[in-house]
């Protein structure tokens, strides 16, 4: 009977999670909400299709533990690497002022210093899950707020450790003397030390092992002993069985078997996160919430405002535009998944009340489902604010700039044209709003200004009237529109080249102002065909013209759904008929110091060479006895795979899948021949 009442959860948990993230699909609402709502549908306080508590804390505790492995499988030290000054800096400002305000008001408010810091604790941590997801979804993760965000969010991930360290001693279950606590956060890094000793010389041997077995399985099964034996060896240690499923992810993160491993795992990691939030909306009170909706709102609301503002006031420190800081704050207001993590461990160590956790529950997952309509307001807010602020500082440029080019992002595309128009010795400015992009500009000797583009005193200071052309190089569909617009009516007659990465950005753009559009996905194909037609030596003024009518019209030809507007019957007919190419010989070339007659080049490939061009002089029809030197360009004429397997020859000696003759054997030489 146990067992059978246990599959109608399961079953009413499934049908609940595939029915609610349909609709969610429909409402484009993120799947993280999709799952909490399933929880408050299906719970104790919904339909009571799971109704014993035990079984969702139960569900809950496996689902972290998961969902912790899952997140050390992602922090990598080279993530890392990429947003370091985010993750140090970004992270550590906005975790303390977070930290610091709700303490102070939650002091203020009568709670005791032990109570108050952990409140602290719960509202620093934000959502992994869902912004992430919601920026990837926007394509903004490259953009200076995308860095940001992950950046803080990966040093809040890391943060949870400490904060469940402390979280004993706070709850006076660890003897809070300095000794104490230095004893316990001691055995921690003794214990993070041991780790990563077995990720360094153990656990790459195991792995290796279970590599070379080549059964899948055995990969699977390992990555689930790593993780649930580490969870359960830190739970032995008195920490919490997800710091051991985090430390299990970091280690198998940094083995070169990684990307396979997170393969195999990603069926159970989605399904146990996917758990892991239904239980958190099944742990939700609705009648609490119902009986006290001021206090839910009123709290709700509190997290939002002091969250949003302590994140834009760390982000205004590391020197970014109001814009970008309101952004990232509007990214990073609600409270995370790790905060239920943490607040369990609270409530078994007696910090938080009954009261104060349905309230928390609550109210945190209204500031989830408040996080995808912030995401997408918060750019026109922030723009709309940047009205008449004063602007970021900016280096003056030369006033006797003109007819340059203006860089609008240092990331990069805007490094690689920097370094084309330095070579070129085309003057140029660069425009960059990441204060670590200016550093690194000024370090490679590039002019740049510190500015938001999107401001028309910083295009006037960089000299926009005056510039023949200005490209957009950055991730920000938002900044880009309004800095075109700004730009066009700044000066009628620039040139403006945009970069973008979606297709349904092209006409937006053109509408803002963009004279060219470079859609990278339609780039990227164009640059195969192209490579594609080079290999099979169709002429190159025939690739030029059709890469031009593939750009032509704004990708009409690559964006039009039924196919129309084809390649042109000129590359078919090529295809299907003769070619011509040509072949320089060089020093390696296994042509070099061979005849036209020794290469048999018609016989062993079915290709003719019609001339011979060496130096100022071209010889049409050579003779068979003409012996090709270094630097000879020779034209050859044939179908398709005939020129190709003659380049094989010229170059290698033989065409593909020819056999070599058998040379004769060496007959032995007499002592002292």
């Amino acid at each position: 009977m146990a067992v059978e009442h246990f599959l109608r959860e399961a079953v009413a948990i499934l049908g609940a999670a595939v029915a609610v993230l349909l609709a969610s699909h429909r409402l484009r609402v993120p799947p993280v909400v999709g799952f909490l709502l399933t929880g408050v549908l299906i719970g104790p306080s919904g339909l009571s299709l799971v109704a014993d508590p035990e079984r969702v804390e139960l569900f809950a505790e496996i689902g972290v533990i998961f969902l912790l492995f899952a997140v050390g499988l992602e922090f990598s030290l080279e993530r890392l690497r990429q947003v370091r000054r985010a993750f140090f800096l970004g992270g550590s400002l906005q975790s303390l002022l977070t930290v610091g305000a709700v303490a102070l008001l939650a002091l203020l408010a009568g709670l005791e210093p032990p109570r108050a810091l952990f409140l602290g604790f719960l509202v620093a941590l934000s959502s992994t899950a869902i912004v992430l997801k919601l920026y990837a979804e926007r394509r903004e993760l490259d953009a200076p707020q995308g860095k940001l965000v992950l950046g803080i969010l990966l040093f809040q991930d890391f943060l949870l450790v400490p904060m469940v360290v402390l979280t004993p001693i706070l709850a006076g279950a660890v003897r809070a003397s300095p000794g104490a606590i230095a004893a316990r956060f001691g055995l921690s890094l003794l214990a993070v030390a041991a780790v990563f000793l077995v990720a360094r010389y153990l656990m790459p041997r195991l792995l290796e092992a279970m590599v070379r077995t080549g059964i899948r399985e055995v990969l699977v099964l390992g990555a689930l002993l790593a993780c649930l034996g580490l969870a359960l060896l830190t739970e032995r240690l008195e920490f919490s069985l997800a710091l051991g499923a985090f430390l299990a992810g970091i280690v198998i993160s940094e083995s070169r078997y990684s990307p396979q491993i997170e393969a195999e795992v990603l069926p159970f990691r989605d399904v146990f996160n996917s758990l892991f939030f239904i239980s958190i909306g099944m742990l939700l009170d609705v009648r609490h919430a119902v009986e006290h909706p001021a206090a839910v709102l009123a709290l709700a609301a509190a997290v939002l405002a002091l969250k949003g503002t302590a994140t834009a006031a760390a982000v205004g420190l590391l020197g970014y535009a109001r814009r970008i800081a309101l952004i990232v704050a509007a990214g990073l207001a609600q409270v995370g998944e790790f905060s239920f993590v943490l607040l369990r461990v609270g409530q078994v160590h007696g910090l938080v009340e009954p009261e104060l956790y349905q309230s928390f529950i609550a109210a945190s997952i209204l500031t989830m489902l408040a996080t995808p309509v912030l995401v997408a307001l918060a750019p026109r807010w922030a723009l709309a604010s940047e009205g008449g602020g004063p602007s970021p500082a900016a280096d003056e440029p030369e006033g006797s700039l003109r007819g340059h080019v203006v860089v609008v992002g240092y990331g990069l595309s805007g490094r690689n044209l920097a370094r084309v128009l330095r070579a070129a010795g085309i003057p140029f400015v660069v425009l960059e709003l990441a204060a670590e992009g200016v550093r690194r500009a000024r370090a490679a000797g590039d002019p740049v200004l510190f500015g938001d583009a999107t401001r028309r005193d910083i295009l006037e200071r960089a000299g926009v009237e005056r510039a023949s052309v200005v490209v957009f190089a950055i991730s920000d569909l938002l900044a880009v529109l309004r800095a075109v617009t700004v730009a066009r009516q700044l000066s009628p007659g620039v040139h403006i080249i945009v970069r973008t990465r979606m297709v349904a950005e092209i006409d937006a753009l053109h509408r803002a102002g963009a004279d060219e559009v470079i859609a990278e996905e339609f780039e990227t194909s164009i640059e195969i065909f192209t490579r594609v037609l080079a290999r099979y030596h169709v002429p190159a003024n025939v690739i030029r013209a059709e890469t031009r009518a593939l750009r032509g019209e704004r990708y009409a030809m690559l964006r039009s759904p039924s196919g129309a507007g084809e390649v042109s019957q000129a590359v078919l007919a090529l295809l299907a008929a003769g070619t011509t190419d040509l072949f320089r010989v060089t020093a390696t070339s296994a042509a070099a110091g061979r005849s036209l007659l020794d290469l048999d080049l018609r016989r062993r490939s079915g290709a003719a060479v019609i001339a011979v061009v060496r130096g100022e002089r071209s010889q049409t029809n050579p003779p068979a006895e003409v012996v090709l030197e270094p630097g000879d360009v020779l034209v050859l004429v044939g179908s398709h795979g005939e020129v190709e397997s003659a380049f094989q020859v010229l170059e290698r000696g033989r065409a593909d899948g020819e056999v070599p003759a058998e040379q004769p054997p060496v007959e032995p030489q007499p002592a002292g021949a």
